[in-house]
């Protein structure tokens, strides 16, 4: 017999420390939402964020959460989820709820429904907001102890922009991310910076959709798609222009998609970055299961707010420890 589930869904705001600087914008907060899904007394929770590059809002998302409200009454599950609901950030906070409840009534953790070994801790990129080259060599100082660094560019200046950086951390691998600001006139040129300063991987540099161009040049940093992918239906066409693909389960629309995606992606000879949203470690949690195999970890949300939630993330530096029941899974 199905068994019915409670749903209730609200709209949280995180403050970030110091503002979050990107090519489309800053903020200086988070705005999340936490889904719970509730079987008598026990509670699975998951968080997402909705993404205005996809047409998400805040409210938008709330209002397509609670709208289900109904199919949980009548015992949904996660795999009549996928086909209830599009990838995106309403179905990652359902689909993490769901694993978090599940993993919960079983009295087990996630890896071990997974069929995986006990996760590791991992090394996770930080990353540095986009200014002026002054500004960013100055934060990258600060920054500069940590192993892995993330730089966001932004077009015009990028070149000055990392080599002040690489000046800033000597030591540091770095990746970038172009957040579709560059041109396809000022590619190869950018490319040639990025090289020359070490970096060894650069996120979406060209606008999704007119990307070919990466396809037609020899490219001497590895490229990695973001928003050119989100589930295992846009992988088609990419291997010619992108070397890894960034998962991001608020663009897979959870954690179910997200393993799925991770192994066809893998097959087809694509390496694995696991990105995440400026978020709390709720948010963070579900994507530590595909972190264990990817090339690059970037889990930093919860290092750049004011404060995270209770029971979160350990962070050591930037090691990332995976998650305790507390939290989730």
């Amino acid at each position: 017999m199905t068994l019915s589930l409670n749903l209730a869904a609200r709209i949280e705001r995180w403050p970030i420390a110091g503002g979050f600087t990107i090519s489309r914008g800053a903020k200086t907060e988070a705005v999340v939402i936490v889904a719970q899904v509730s079987r008598q007394n026990v509670t699975g929770r998951g968080e997402c964020v909705p993404y205005g590059r996809y047409g998400e809002t805040p409210e938008g998302t709330l209002a397509a959460i609670l709208d289900l409200g109904a199919a949980f009454e009548r015992g949904i599950d996660r795999q009549a989820l996928q086909t209830r609901m599009r990838p995106g950030a309403a179905r990652n906070a359902l689909d993490c709820a769901l694993w978090d409840l599940e993993a919960k009534v079983a009295n087990k953790r996630i890896w071990d429904l997974l069929g995986q070994t006990t996760p590791r801790p991992l090394i996770t990129a930080y990353t540095i907001s986009l200014g002026t080259p002054e500004s960013m060599a100055e934060a990258t100082a600060k920054a500069a102890h940590r192993p892995l660094l993330k730089i966001k560019l932004g077009g015009d200046g990028d070149e000055a922009r990392i080599a002040a950086v690489r000046k800033a951390a000597p030591d540091a691998e770095l990746i970038v991310d172009a957040n579709e600001a560059w041109i396809e006139a000022d590619l190869e040129r950018h490319l040639a910076a990025c090289a020359e300063a070490g970096v060894t991987m650069i996120e979406q540099p060209l606008p999704a959709g007119h990307d070919q161009a990466l396809g037609r040049i020899k490219r001497p940093v590895s490229v990695c798609a973001d928003e050119s992918v989100h589930d295992r239906g846009s992988l088609e066409g990419l291997r010619e222009r992108y070397d890894a693909i960034n998962i991001k389960l608020d663009k897979t629309g959870g954690l179910t998609e997200a393993l799925a995606m991770a192994g066809a992606a893998q097959a087809l000879g694509f390496d694995i970055m696991v990105g995440c949203m400026v978020a709390t470690s709720l948010a963070m949690a579900p994507a530590m299961m595909i972190a264990q195999g990817a090339r690059v970890v970037d889990l930093d949300g919860p290092l750049l707010l004011t404060k995270d939630r209770d029971n979160g993330l350990r962070y050591d530096g930037s090691t990332v420890y995976p998650p305790d029941a507390s939290l989730w899974g």
